[in-house]
């Protein structure tokens, strides 16, 4: 009996039809909005310390760098890599020219 039900599933099953509707809703002219791209991308990856390896990544992205943990650095390389992260102080050099210019020495030259 069981194998009788099963077939008359699988009749069943088979006469069904799935039936789309195209409309005019179903291309759309914009791009497709997503967060994760469906391709993915050749990117070189940089590890903190300084390897490379090359993976392949959901967005089209050249270059990614791997933030450094400082609390793996001595104290000396930590104050040096937090100095580099300060802004860079402007110095501002005034020099003091003597003009001894003199015009009237050149007016000989002057055609009239």
């Amino acid at each position: 009996m069981n194998f009788k039900k099963i077939l008359s599933l699988n009749t069943f099953v088979s006469n069904v039809h799935i039936k789309r509707n195209l409309n005019c809703n179903v291309s759309s002219i914009t791009k497709i909005h997503r967060e994760i791209y469906t391709k993915t991308y050749p990117t070189k990856v940089v590890l903190p310390n300084g390897a490379s390896i090359n993976i392949r990544y959901y967005e089209p992205r050249q270059i990614i760098r791997l933030p450094l943990d400082l609390s793996t650095l001595s104290e000396e390389e930590r104050k040096i890599r937090l100095e580099k992260r300060k802004p860079k102080r402007k110095v501002k050099i005034t020099d003091t020219v003597e003009d001894n210019f003199n015009a009237k020495k050149y007016l000989k030259y002057l055609k009239k």
